[in-house]
């Protein structure tokens, strides 16, 4: 398959962040791991996985502007566009040995996403996707999935947690959305959450307390796959609300029904 040469950049720069989390994935317990909040771990490899792509990036687009988990908003002279960046999405499983988390980045023009990719390197699972030219996992396009009724639905979401702030609606909501899907599940990264969403691995996914750096690139994955995506509330203020609904055109509605209806209990 021939790549842009935009995607030709963030292809080589995740491969080479990836190469160093492969390495101290399998030295896991020799990680340095400092506490940056309640739930919320950050690693020396978190750390050197940025700054890789942050110079991979910048030497390719030297004028972009960076926005990375850990570095937060570096400014370039180019104010149109923006990188945005999480070097390791899944840090509490990375941390637990655990073989489910990703790299990924997004290219944010005139506040647009135009190019996103998402890439697990232990699963050597690479998803792609520019603006207009669809969505692919390892070179095989791919698409949402066709389901239209709930009941059938497998569903990612993320599980209330004390120290992350509306736990009471996020109780409400798991308890109620459990009711009506086949299976709930919480996979720690949602990066991963929204590719699988695109490839049709999941049916659907909502999150709150979520940040850009964590569905700038999975957002055109989902579109370019034929799917629907929209805040909480059903706008497309992902990243002012710090929420995400996505699915088939038809899940996507059905989720923001129950959530809509878990705020009247």
């Amino acid at each position: 398959m021939h790549h842009s040469a935009l995607l030709n950049v963030m292809i080589g720069a995740a491969r080479k962040a990836a190469r160093t989390l492969k390495r101290d994935f399998g030295e896991v317990e020799n990680l340095q791991v400092s506490l940056k909040g309640p739930g919320d771990f950050v690693s020396a490899a978190d750390r050197r996985a940025e700054e890789t792509l942050y110079a991979e990036l910048i030497k390719a687009r030297p004028g972009y502007g960076f926005l990375g988990e850990e570095g937060g908003m570096r400014e370039g002279a180019d104010k149109s566009h923006r990188w945005i960046v999480d070097p390791l999405d899944g840090t509490t499983n990375f941390l637990h040995g655990i073989p489910h988390f990703a790299i990924s980045v997004a290219l944010e023009r005139e506040g647009v996403i135009v190019a996103g990719l998402v890439y697990n390197p232990i699963a050597e699972e690479m998803f792609i996707a520019e603006k207009g030219k669809g969505a692919f996992m390892n070179e095989h396009r791919i698409r949402v999935a066709g389901r239209k009724h709930l009941a059938d639905t497998v569903i990612a979401c993320s599980l209330p947690h004390p120290n992350r702030g509306g736990i009471a609606r996020d109780r409400k909501e798991t308890a109620l959305m459990q009711d009506q899907v086949a299976a709930l599940r919480r996979l720690g990264s949602a990066a991963l959450d929204l590719a699988w969403v695109a490839a049709g691995r999941l049916d659907g996914y909502w999150e709150h307390n979520i940040k850009p750096w964590d569905i700038a690139a999975g957002l055109i994955l989902v579109r370019e796959a034929g799917g629907y995506i929209a805040d909480g509330k059903g706008g497309d203020d992902m990243f002012g609300t710090n929420s995400v609904v996505a699915g088939n055109e038809t899940m996507q509605k059905e989720l923001l029904r129950v959530l809509r209806a878990a705020e009247k209990l």
